[in-house]
């Protein structure tokens, strides 16, 4: 039986700023962000848009009738919750309707908890054929003004359905992990802002692909031949690029070729957004399907999927026939190219805002919000409130 990603959408707020004006106010030479990075635009979340909210949007743009009554699990990968105790995942199993005999809760493991998401509902659905689950990565990263984090913000929600024959991409079966407690990048409990050690953090996300790859190729006997293209977690898409010259390093030269040659496709979304953490990878994988020519049936897509602390994990999944039919690429092209720009003033002004921590009650200003229909309307009686349009 294959199991896999039967549909899948992404949301991200309708407001950016461009890094060429970030890089030019911060007395930066702009193509250190633009090719530096790789990162052209950098989402920015109102108030009133947080991880439940997005994640939310990005599951109503691709549910039907017979989703919401066949899926019984919903599993909400991020690091952005907004509740210590309650899961963003019972929020979103409201707001999009799905039926109430469902289980759902939230998975963290920095930029890991959508993968880890994926490889739960696979068992799920394996003892459970006729099941459905829901999977969503959505996640703010924020840094702060002026800090060496700050080009590498963003926000946006990935949203995918899993189930048994899969109409876009059928999961293998088999994978690789590795698990250390290091500390490259975390948060604690009191701050807004994560801690991160970038050069550490990057040399670490290698040394993870080089080890989970090593024990792949050991585990399956499948070498970069048998792939068409991989997609890698994406802090930021300069990321993808590394990673896959240190994957080819010793590869023969057409297996690297094709390999580089879909790397444009597969960062195509994820620079215009900036790094979504858990959906990041998920992300690329959506850009690479949307944005290349069809991939031939049966081409096998490898994915590694990466959170600081750290957990890694090389895993693949095979394009289905006529899988361009089941994607949105009009509809998400459309929602990065109607987004509003925010002047430099405008995101310092807002990237400081934040809702009450002392227990006040507070409303969210949604007279400029034209994407989504799911929203934060604020917080009364130390609850937050949500609605959809």
């Amino acid at each position: 039986m294959n199991i896999g990603i039967d549909k899948i959408g992404f949301y991200t707020p309708d407001q950016y700023v461009d890094m060429e004006k970030l890089a030019e106010k911060r007395g930066v030479e702009p193509a250190k962000y633009t090719i530096g990075i790789g990162q052209e635009r950098m989402a920015v979340a109102p108030l009133h848009e947080d991880a439940v909210s997005m994640a939310a949007n990005a599951a109503l743009s691709i549910l039907d009738e017979e989703d919401r009554k066949k899926i019984d699990l919903v599993l909400f990968g991020t690091e952005s919750g907004v509740d210590h105790s309650k899961s963003g995942a019972v929020w979103v199993h409201h707001l999009t309707d799905i039926q109430e005999n469902a289980g759902s809760f939230e998975l963290k493991q920095a930029c890991y908890g959508a993968t880890a998401g994926i490889k739960m509902a696979m068992g799920h659905i394996a003892l459970n054929p006729e099941s459905k689950a829901l999977i969503l990565g959505a996640d703010i990263a924020k840094y702060g003004l002026n800090t060496s984090g700050e080009p590498t913000q963003g926000a946006g929600a990935v949203a995918m359905v899993l189930s048994s024959d899969p109409r876009i991409l059928a999961l293998d079966n088999d994978s690789a992990s590795l698990t250390k407690d290091i500390s490259d990048f975390w948060r604690p409990l009191y701050s807004d802002y994560a801690f991160v050690d970038g050069k550490y953090s990057n040399e670490a996300y290698l040394s993870f692909l080089k080890d989970v790859w090593g024990k792949y190729k050991e585990k399956t006997a499948r070498d970069l031949k048998d792939f068409e293209a991989v997609c890698f977690h994406l802090p930021y898409t300069k990321m993808a690029k590394k990673a896959l010259l240190s994957l080819t390093e010793n590869a023969p030269e057409e297996d690297a070729e094709r390999l580089m040659g879909h790397y444009q496709n597969s960062i195509a979304y994820n620079k215009q957004v900036g790094n979504v953490y858990t959906g990041s990878l998920y992300l690329s994988m959506l850009s690479l399907l949307e944005q290349s020519e069809e991939l031939a049936e049966g081409s096998r897509i490898g994915l590694f999927s990466y959170g600081s602390g750290a957990v890694g994990e090389f895993f693949s999944g095979v394009v289905q026939p006529g899988y361009k039919k089941f994607l949105n690429k009009e509809a998400h092209e459309s929602l990065l190219d109607s987004r509003q720009e925010l002047s430099i003033d405008e995101y310092e002004e807002l990237l400081e805002k934040s809702l009450p921590k002392d227990g006040s009650d507070s409303e969210t200003d949604t007279d400029k919000m034209k994407k989504g229909k799911a929203y934060l309307t604020g917080i009364k009686d130390n609850l937050r409130k949500y609605e959809v349009k």
